[in-house]
């Protein structure tokens, strides 16, 4: 059975930047009662509180914060880029203990988003772009999806239990 990384705040934990959270969702809840969640909050992980100051990438663009070229800033200015850097090393850490090759993280978030982020500007911007924690998962090899493609990330899910040689693997 496939295990799948999952942000904590789309389980209903209270980690979001301003203290929030989102879902539960039924699907999770069901993956949750099957074992297959290892939850983590990136942001929370790599030592940031709760509640914080809203953070973004210029350019919106989570790879070139991993190779050293972009910082995340915060509202106010602070630099806050290598929580966020420890907090994808600590998602990685997780990838690689539990065989993880699937994650559902929160869409648009600085750390989390997968397809679009905003741009830097705090103006509420977006730009097709991931996060730090989502880019150093797919660089990885982690499929990885947020709370807006549930079905997707369930039928691949799917497919991952059903690979041939699969069970082999786990034995």
């Amino acid at each position: 059975m496939q295990k799948i990384l999952v942000s904590r705040c789309l389980l209903g934990h209270p980690v979001r930047y301003d203290g929030g959270a989102h879902g539960p969702f039924a699907l999770l809840r069901r993956w949750q009662a099957e074992g297959r969640v290892v939850a983590l909050c990136p942001e929370v992980a790599g030592g940031l509180s709760t509640p914080r100051p809203a953070a973004e990438i210029p350019s919106g663009q989570g790879a070139p914060v991993l190779d050293g070229l972009l910082p995340v800033l915060t509202i106010d200015g602070e630099d806050v880029t290598a929580a966020f850097v420890a907090g994808a090393e600590q998602a990685l850490a997780l990838v690689r203990q539990h065989g993880i090759r699937l994650a559902l993280l929160k869409a648009r978030s600085p750390s989390c988003g997968n397809r679009e982020n905003y741009d830097g500007s705090f103006g509420g911007v977006k730009v097709a772009g991931e996060g730090v924690t989502a880019a150093a998962l797919r660089r990885a090899g982690v499929l990885v999806f947020s709370e807006e493609e549930l079905d997707a990330a369930s039928l691949a899910l799917a497919a991952l239990d059903n690979l041939p040689g699969e069970a082999a693997l786990l034995d």
